[in-house]
């Protein structure tokens, strides 16, 4: 039976401001009202298989788990990287995980950050796919280049086979003029980064070609716990792993020995790593000037761009072949023909220490979510939203009070044990050191407005004594800038 294997990980940074560190494109409704995650998930409803195994990030792992839940995907418990290591040890990890309990496991590796338009084109091609890798061959799926694109990986085919072609060999994104010889031969189609295999093979290519991504790997699952709706692997271990692609660990050198173990099929399904905006204007729906548009936004005189707004009005006249993007706490504009430039962006924020690359103004909790409103010296005002029968951490802060002025719903306020409810257009204050807690009773989602006051405001002044997220063991102050 097939197991499928969604890899969660990457952060996406072409897609600026979009895309955060924290909150990636994966996690994103960019080309419909689920995100990209959770359409990966949701083509595997056509498809028999075992539960699906998930690997994230440790700093998204509740964002996922949220996710997950709501695609009503069967699933083991998500697997959570201490840290990114690129695709060849998170596959290992599954492929080991999957062992577990079916030596003969067959898995479908997929990136959770891609586009696929035609569904039943996918489940076809991965039909016909799994007997030749139930044979012990490596699958990959290749897409006919429909343009000389300069941001994906080529495939080169070999022999013909009866359902595909021996691949000859891997190459990296090319140039401009490389890639349009790679069209033009025909003999080239993109990688698309989904692969088949079962789990034994590839890890006996992994120890052939990449002995101590294996190693590390394996010792880092002889040690894993659950926690919750996770697996978590040994963090000492898995940090000791070399990071690498499974095309560099694995199938080039494996191709480069002429081996015939790696088998491309072509997949005709309309396919887009979302790798940029200028892919995503491609797959949204555009006006009659060729405008791809989202949100509040009025355009003039403008072609070929695309317009997207996250919470006020974005004018545009006279413009042509533009990304204009608005978040609530940064705008992007860009030449349509250079976003892969964007990423220089990034590094330059980077490098000054702008908290915009890490995360949105609006972040996610298990709990619900919070939007920085408004601050200043010595003040910060967030909105919060707490989730029905949700509970905020017991906690204590050494140098701010807060005022929780309660907009809908009903609150649940525990400080220095003692316990009260407040409801609508009440107020409660939480002097600087009180231990004190906060809870949503209800069925309903509770709003509340909360004002910080004091000399340090920052999420690091935090002390945590209980904590049903598991947050409470965590070293003071780690979490809060990455995580729930």
């Amino acid at each position: 039976m097939i197991v499928p294997v969604v890899i969660a990980g990457g952060s996406g940074t072409r897609l600026w401001p979009l895309s955060r560190t924290h909150y990636p494109k994966q996690f994103l409704p960019l080309t419909g009202e689920k995100s990209l995650l959770q359409q990966t998930l949701l083509r595997l409803k056509g498809l028999q298989h075992e539960p699906a195994i998930i690997i994230c990030n440790e700093a998204q792992r509740f964002l996922t788990a949220e996710q997950v839940r709501l695609s009503d995907i069967p699933h083991s418990p998500i697997i959570l990287e201490p840290e990114g290591r690129n695709t060849a040890p998170a596959i290992a990890l599954a492929a080991l995980k999957a062992l577990e309990t079916d030596p003969e496991a067959t898995l479908l590796v997929m990136p959770a950050d891609h586009d696929i338009a035609e569904v039943e084109v996918f489940l076809d091609v991965i039909a016909k796919a799994t007997e030749s890798a139930i044979q012990g061959k490596l699958i990959t799926f290749g897409i006919e280049p429909t343009s000389a694109h300069t941001g994906y990986g080529y495939i080169q085919k070999g022999q013909s086979l009866e359902r595909g072609f021996i691949v000859k060999q891997f190459v990296e994104k090319p140039d401009e003029v490389t890639a349009k010889g790679y069209v033009e031969s025909g003999q080239f189609v993109w990688n698309s980064g989904i692969f088949m295999f079962k789990a034994q093979v590839y890890l006996d290519m992994l120890k052939r070609f990449n002995h101590d991504i294996f190693d590390a790997c394996f010792n880092a699952m002889q040690n894993q716990q659950d926690d919750l709706d996770f697996t978590r692997v040994d963090a000492s271990a898995f940090l000791a792993c070399p990071s690498d692609s499974i095309d560099y660990a694995i199938m080039e050198p494996l191709t480069a020995q002429q081996d015939d173990a790696v088998v491309m099929i072509p997949m005709a399904a309309k396919w887009s790593d979302v790798g940029s905006f200028d892919a995503l204007w491609q797959l949204l729906e555009k006006d009659r000037l060729q405008n791809a548009v989202r949100g509040d936004v009025t355009a003039i005189d403008t072609q070929d761009s695309l317009l997207m707004s996250e919470d006020k009005l974005l004018a545009t006249v006279g413009v042509k072949n533009l990304v204009v993007v608005q978040t609530k706490d940064a705008v992007l504009v860009a030449d349509k023909n250079n976003t892969q430039a964007i990423k220089q962006v990034v590094a330059q924020l980077e490098q000054k220490s702008r908290a915009e690359i890490h995360q949105h103004r609006e972040v996610f909790r298990p709990w619900g979510k919070f939007d920085a409103i408004d601050e200043g010296e010595r003040f910060l005002v967030k909105r919060i939203t707490v989730k029905p029968a949700a509970r905020l951490s017991m906690q204590m802060h050494h140098h701010r009070a807060e005022h929780w002025v309660v907009v809908s719903g009903t609150a649940k306020v525990t400080i220095d044990n003692q316990v009260q409810y407040v409801t609508e257009n009440q107020s409660v204050y939480i002097p600087i050191t009180a231990v004190h807690s906060l809870e949503n009773p209800g069925k309903t989602a509770l709003e509340l407005i909360e004002v910080q006051s004091g000399s340090f405001l920052d999420e690091s002044d935090i002390v945590r004594f209980d904590d049903e997220y598991g947050r409470a063991d965590l070293q003071q102050g780690n979490f809060d800038d990455h995580t729930e």
